[in-house]
C-alpha cells in the first residue's frame, strides 16, 4: 500500500468525479434537450450555463490532473503506475479537447447571454460542442478506472 499516491488518486477521483457527472449530464440530457429548442433558448441558457460552470468547474479539473500525475508518479506498483499513465493521459486529452473546442464556444455563448443577443450560428455552435461532449465523458471514465486501478493495487 501506497499512502501518498492511494490519497492522491482519492482526491483526483473526487475532482474527476465532478467533471464525469457533468459531462455525463450534458450528454445525457443536456444535448438532446437543447438540440429541441430555439437558438434564443439555446444562447440564452447555456450561455449562463457554462458562465457559472467556467467559473466553479476549473478548480475539481485541475486538481485532478495534478493529484492524478502525483498518484501516478508516487504509486509503487507497475499497474498502478500504468492506470495512473492512462488516467492522466485520458484527463490531459480531456483537457485539450475542452481547450480547443468547448471553451471558445463556451465563451461566445457567455458573451451572447450577457450582450441578450442570439447569434446567427448558435445551432452549429451548439452542434459542435455536441460533437465531442461523448469523447469527454469516456475520457473521463477511462481516468475514473485508471484511477481505481491505483486505489485497488
Amino acid at each position: 500500500m501506497n499512502t501518498v499516491a492511494d490519497i492522491a488518486a482519492l482526491v483526483a477521483v473526487f475532482g474527476a468525479a465532478i467533471i464525469y457527472g457533468t459531462d455525463l449530464f450534458c450528454a445525457l440530457v443536456l444535448r438532446p434537450a437543447a438540440s429541441g429548442a430555439s437558438d434564443a433558448s439555446v444562447a440564452d441558457l447555456l450561455g449562463r450555463v457554462h458562465e457559472y460552470g467556467d467559473r466553479r468547474l476549473p478548480l475539481p479539473g485541475v486538481l485532478s490532473i495534478i493529484a492524478t500525475a502525483l498518484a501516478a508518479a508516487a504509486n509503487d506498483s507497475t499497474p498502478g503506475r500504468i492506470g495512473g499513465a492512462v488516467a492522466l493521459a485520458a484527463l490531459l486529452l480531456w483537457l485539450a479537447i475542452y481547450l480547443r473546442i468547448s471553451a471558445p464556444i463556451n465563451k461566445r455563448l457567455r458573451a451572447a447571454a450577457a450582450s441578450h443577443t442570439v447569434p446567427a450560428d448558435t445551432r452549429e455552435l451548439q452542434q459542435r460542442w455536441d460533437s465531442v461532449i461523448w469523447a469527454r465523458a469516456l475520457l473521463q471514465t477511462i481516468a475514473l478506472a485508471g484511477l481505481l486501478v491505483i486505489i485497488l493495487t
